[in-house]
Order: C-alpha cells, then sequence, then structure tokens
C-alpha cells in the first residue's frame, strides 16, 4: 500500500507530465519550460527541479511516456487480428500508427519529428521503449517465414554483418534482406505519416486513410506478405 507522502509525489509527476505535455501542443519541445510548469502548480521552481531535475529529464520522460502510449495503441489494435491473416496484421499496424499521429501530433513529432537541439535521448531509456512498433511489424515477418529472394537487391558484406548484429535481439529467425525489408517498410510508413502531419502532401493528396491504405498494400507486396484479406 503506497504512503500518502508517495501517492503526493506521483500526483505532483503526474501533474508536471501533463502540464509538460500539453506544452508540447501548444509551445513545441524545444520550448518546454519547468520554471513554466512550476508556475502553473503554484509552486516554487526549486520544488519541481526536486521532482523533475532537467529539461533533458523532461523530455526524456516525455519520450518514453510518449513511445509506451504509441506501443500499446498499435499492439491493441494488431492482438485483435487472426493470427494468420498476415496481410490484414500488416494494414491494421500501419492504419493503427496513423491514427495514433493524428490523435497525438506533437508527440509524433517529439518521436520522429527534428530532433531537440542540444537533447541527446539516453537509449538505456529509450531504445526498447522505441522498439516496441518496429519489433511488431518483425515478428510479423517472422511468422510469415520468409526467405529472401531474386528481387532483394545485392547487400554489402560490412551492411550484412551489421544487420546480423541485430539478429540475436529480434524475434524468430529473420534473414538480413527480411530485416532490410521491414527497415525500409517502417520508414515508409513513418514517412507517409509524417508528411501528412507536416503538410508536406499540400496540393496533393487530401484522401489520407484511402491513400495510405493503397501504399500499404504496395509495401506489404514489397514485403512479400499476401493481400490482406476482405
Amino acid at each position: 500500500m503506497t504512503t500518502p507522502r508517495q501517492r503526493a509525489h506521483q500526483q505532483t509527476m503526474s501533474d508536471i507530465l501533463r502540464i509538460a505535455h500539453q506544452q508540447l501542443r501548444t509551445e513545441g519541445s524545444a520550448a518546454l519550460s519547468l520554471r513554466a510548469i512550476a508556475r502553473e502548480l503554484g509552486l516554487v521552481s526549486s520544488a519541481v527541479y526536486r521532482y523533475v531535475p532537467s529539461r533533458d529529464e523532461l523530455l526524456t520522460l516525455l519520450i518514453e511516456e510518449s513511445y509506451n502510449a504509441f506501443g500499446d495503441a498499435v499492439e491493441f489494435a494488431e492482438a485483435r487480428i487472426r493470427r494468420g491473416d498476415l496481410g490484414r496484421r500488416w494494414l491494421t499496424i500501419g492504419r493503427a500508427v496513423r491514427r495514433w499521429a493524428v490523435a497525438n501530433p506533437a508527440e509524433w513529432a517529439l518521436l520522429y519529428g527534428s530532433p531537440v537541439p542540444g537533447y541527446h535521448a539516453p537509449p538505456e531509456r529509450t531504445t526498447a521503449a522505441g522498439s516496441r512498433v518496429p519489433l511488431l511489424l518483425l515478428g510479423l515477418l517472422a511468422d510469415a517465414g520468409l526467405e529472401p529472394s531474386q528481387d532483394d537487391p545485392p547487400m554489402t558484406a560490412a551492411l550484412r554483418r551489421e544487420l546480423d548484429r541485430l539478429r540475436p535481439s529480434l524475434p524468430g529467425e529473420l534473414k538480413p534482406e527480411i530485416l532490410a525489408r521491414g527497415l525500409l517498410a517502417f520508414s515508409s510508413l513513418c514517412g507517409l505519416v509524417s508528411l501528412e502531419l507536416f503538410g508536406q502532401f499540400t496540393n496533393t493528396v487530401t484522401q489520407f486513410p484511402a491513400h495510405l491504405d493503397h501504399q500499404l498494400i504496395r509495401l506489404g507486396k514489397s514485403l512479400g506478405l499476401p493481400a490482406p484479406s476482405a
């Protein structure tokens, strides 16, 4: 059972992160301010720094929280699809990625937009959470049992070694060529979503859900996945 002091600490941390998310949406990540958060909470600055010692720590907390909310949303959607319907699982992942990004554009920009000047996310804090959605896709490719084909372009020995080093931490027995396909598909998906959210499709595409579905099916074919069920 938590003590009143622990509950008060948890509530203050929750309030700090809530206000920080509001700042993200109104001011952007580069303008995050612990002093402004303290003012909104009615606290002196030194009191807030006892909870969050620096702006970098605040950014790291926001990134961890956002990656995990993103992962929860996409994993929940994908888990509802029949395991054998590989094409539908991929389509569902892509749709869920876009849906979360559209609902949380400031958090998407924090995760996949321009880096915050002077800030470097600590990998020991952010890599696991940030890998959840890519690993979901790679798990799907492992379930599909894909093998390299003549359509895979040649790979340098150095790149093959680099991708091979990742294999122990990945689901299944993904060959480097299949891992490369997955990386291309995920980066293409993120690019499509970012171009939409950051206004780069102006005067080009307005039917965003239909456009995404069309491109996801094309990407699924390049991955070697069957078309999604009707």
